[in-house]
């Protein structure tokens, strides 16, 4: 029995530097492994930071639209072909001072209209329609022909046929009716609205304030109220009157986005009739 005990032990003592190197071989390759795990970056919800594995990526979030802007928080545009004729809300009857338009460089345009002797006070720059916010123009259907018993409704309403003709296709496509029927229309508005007597034919320059203006043209047409047209100048003129009727030309309508336009000036002057 001792004699295998002292055999066992030479044994021990023969295989113990092979024991150790694979134990120290052992803990090298152990430590190169950690190494290794601990410079590879982490990976967090299956998305490895700098390009390292980790599973496949997820699909990226869809992009959404930008969100529209809420309607009416932009200025006032107008409206193209696209809208349907008669697709409004109201009229804008506007007359145009004379006097003042030849001032402030209409002369080198109506050589007719600002001639000495004509005489002409207030005239239809156009009957427009009109919506809360914004304006229809250029619709399909005003390159229609126009017919001479048409513009000889313009005459004494337009200062001449070449803006009766304007008008048409500018606006009057975008009411829906035909040339006669917009002329017919444009003259019943003319003739609805009262000319202030001081107005009429000044041969005096005058000078008033945009609400003076205003108010009298409220005191000499009933029911006509400030909140319902606007008084226009240029150049420190009275430019024009624009006032807003309902479609069917029988009432005035209240329109705010069109009154904003009042001339802020203190004073304007008006031009005297020749």
């Amino acid at each position: 029995m001792c004699g295998g005990l002292l055999a066992r032990a030479a044994l021990v003592v023969l295989l113990s530097p092979f024991i150790v190197s694979s134990l120290a071989g052992a803990q090298a390759a152990s430590g190169e492994a950690w190494r290794v795990a601990a410079s590879s970056p982490p990976c967090v919800l299956d998305k490895c930071l700098n390009g390292g594995s980790g599973g496949p990526k997820p699909a990226p979030a869809p992009q959404l639209p930008p969100a529209a802007e809420p309607p009416g928080t932009g200025p006032p545009q107008p409206m193209g072909g696209a809208i349907a004729p008669g697709a409004f809300d109201f009229y804008l009857l506007t007359l145009s001072w004379s006097p003042g338009f030849c001032d402030t460089g209409g002369a080198s345009k109506a050589a007719d209209q600002c001639s000495v002797g004509a005489g002409l006070g207030f005239v239809v720059h156009g009957l427009w329609p009109q919506n809360a916010h914004g304006y229809p123009q250029d619709c399909d259907g005003g390159s229609r022909p126009v017919s001479r018993a048409a513009l000889a409704l313009t005459h004494g309403v337009f200062p001449d046929e070449g803006l009766a003709r304007y008008e048409w296709r500018k606006h009057g496509a975008c009411t829906g009716l035909s040339p006669e029927a917009f002329f017919a229309s444009v003259k019943r508005a003319r003739d609805s609205i009262v000319i202030p007597d001081a107005f009429k034919a000044p041969r005096e320059e005058q000078d008033f304030s945009p609400i003076e203006i205003a108010r009298a043209f409220a005191a000499a047409n009933p029911g006509l109220r400030p909140n319902a047209m606007a008084v226009t100048c240029a150049r420190g003129e009275l430019e024009d009157v624009r006032i807003c009727l309902a479609k069917e030309l029988r009432a005035f309508v209240n329109c705010p986005e069109v009154a904003r336009r009042t001339c802020r000036a203190s004073s304007v002057a008006v031009a005297p009739v020749h």
